[in-house]
């Protein structure tokens, strides 16, 4: 039985690992990808129905804020 993984399960994986290790140690380049790992798996989410209710989310509540 052959086992798969969703490739934002998998980048969410090696986000919490790269996140967890100390600031101080990370260089510039590190950071960067960091950050561009995050923004890719925010676009992976964001076509997923999860990332539709996470939107409608943050629009109900920025509506309440207003």
């Amino acid at each position: 039985m052959p086992y798969t993984i969703s490739a934002s399960a998998f980048l969410a994986i090696i986000i919490i690992v790269r996140l967890r290790r100390r600031t101080q140690s990370r260089s510039r380049n590190d950071e960067l990808v960091t950050v561009l790992s995050a923004v890719t798996l925010g676009v992976l989410i964001a076509a997923t129905p999860l990332g539709r209710s996470i939107h409608q989310l943050v629009e109900a509540v920025v509506r309440a804020l207003q």
